[in-house]
């Protein structure tokens, strides 16, 4: 039944249901006619025990008070006895088995005997032929009252029958109701809301397929396999989308490199060129001074440098298992000192007991460092950074990073996740920082949120897959 579709399930299911709804009817109904029947076998059974009373009533008349005319309606009875005997001849014999053929030899006999009296012109009657005739008729008398007790036992016997097919008809119909509400559960429902919960997922930007019976030709199963198949030609898409944003983006990255680069090397360019000029006349310390500018300009080409590199690498780190709580805490005391500096307050809430990840340190560190780093730039006159982790569900672990900045105008928010695109001042950011951000999170199978508005604030959410006990991501 594994390989048939649910409409092919439903109606199997209901046609089981309908041919057990028709046999248990026709079967009470037969049940019922067969009551009927017996009940009117039981009502010829009664009357011959009754003809039977009755012809012993004129026996013992006869017998007691030598009164012949009894020996005539004695003789109107045990016919009328007879005659229905012959009648249910069959019945009788399957109550009663063997002993109707003895019966019928008594009720023979004891009608040769009454009218062998009836032949007699006086109405002497031997003490044999009294003990004779009163044994036949208790005989037959006897055998019509045991069947007639007989043919009622059946008939309460299969009236209990019945009494328990109400029942019968309950156990059925609460049976194919479980059968009914399981199909409905198991191959409609679940995997619906299953469906329903990874088109939520997929409006975050995970594109991840939703696990399903590979062999299952039912409709969810299909219907499973095409979006499937849909969320990878959407992945596949959205992958070379952003390639083509990044070919678009070459004049941008010429522009932005050339931009970022000349500034640090121009400002190097102009200070070796004094210090060459003024070398004769420079003190110590304004030599050390003019040595610390090319050096700090050294190490804003060297950033640059680092973040471009990051952005192209495209193999795959090693991962290892990794408490999130920890790589967060050592990210901030990276940026300790410029917090510090800014007059920045940060709060942390880390949720214990979290499950360990499978990650990158280095990359983790420095997913955690470019947001703070872009929480502190946005803050120049103070404020406050807010970190959280918590389980966000059973495959899910997230990190929010929320500060009290400036803010992101909502026309900027699509945007700064592209390479290169940044909303700083000149000088300041090479736009690609939150790209290296993105792309490392996508690296570990998480995926990244965010929320901001103007003049209060902006929230980073990192989500990152828990693995299950085997390793792999859930």
């Amino acid at each position: 039944m594994k390989s048939m579709t649910i409409r092919g399930k439903i109606i199997t299911v209901f046609a089981i249901f309908l041919t057990c709804v028709g046999a248990l009817t026709i079967f009470d109904w037969w049940s019922i006619v067969t009551i009927q029947q017996k009940v009117t076998v039981s009502e010829f059974f009664e009357d011959m025990f009754n003809n039977i009373l009755e012809a012993r009533r004129y026996e013992k008349n006869f017998l007691f008070y030598h009164d012949r005319r009894s020996l005539d309606e004695n003789l109107v009875y045990i016919n009328k006895a007879i005659d229905i005997s012959t009648n249910i001849n069959k019945d009788i014999e399957r109550v009663a088995g063997k002993e109707y053929h003895r019966f019928q030899l008594d009720l023979n006999d004891y009608k040769s005997m009454i009218e062998t009296f009836v032949a007699q012109q006086d109405s002497i009657v031997t003490e044999k032929q009294d003990e004779s005739i009163r044994l036949k008729g208790k005989a037959i008398g006897d055998f019509a009252e045991k069947l007639l007790s007989l043919k009622r036992k059946r008939i309460h016997l299969a009236l209990d029958g019945i009494l328990g097919l109400p029942f019968v008809f309950l156990a059925i119909f609460v049976v194919l109701s479980m059968l009914i509400a399981q199909l409905l559960f198991n191959r409609i429902l679940n995997p619906l809301a299953l469906i329903r919960r990874t088109i939520d997922r997929v409006a975050l930007g995970d594109l991840s397929p939703i696990d399903y019976e590979e062999n299952a030709k039912d409709e969810i199963s299909m219907l499973i396999y095409a979006f499937n198949r849909m969320a990878g030609e959407l992945e596949s898409k959205q992958e070379q989308l952003v390639q083509s944003r990044k070919i678009a983006a070459i004049g941008t990255f010429t522009a932005g490199i050339a931009h970022e680069l000349n500034n640090p090397i121009n400002n190097i360019y102009l200070t070796a060129e004094s210090i060459l000029e003024d070398y004769d006349t420079l003190s110590e310390s304004e030599g050390r001074e003019l040595v610390s500018d090319v050096l700090s300009q050294a190490e804003r080409a060297g950033e640059i440098i680092k973040n471009l590199l990051d952005f192209s690498r495209n193999e795959l780190p090693s991962f290892t298992d990794l408490d999130i709580n920890e790589v967060i805490q050592k990210s901030l005391k990276l940026v300790k000192n410029q917090t510090m500096l800014a007059g920045i307050q940060v709060s942390t809430s880390f949720f214990q007991d979290l499950p360990n990840i499978r990650g990158n340190f280095r990359n983790l560190e420095q997913v955690f460092l470019n947001l703070l780093i872009n929480a502190i730039q946005s803050m120049s006159g103070g404020g406050s950074i807010t970190i959280r982790t918590s389980r966000e569900s059973e495959k899910h672990l997230k990190i929010m990073i929320q500060d009290t900045g400036t803010g992101i105008r909502p026309e900027y928010l699509e945007h700064i996740f592209e390479p290169f695109y940044t909303t700083k001042a000149v000088g300041r950011g090479t736009g690609l920082g939150l790209s290296v951000t993105y792309a490392l999170v996508k690296r570990h199978g998480g995926y990244i949120e965010v929320q901001s508005q103007v003049n209060v604030g902006t929230t980073f959410s990192v989500y990152l897959p828990i693995p299950d006990s085997g390793g792999q991501v859930l």
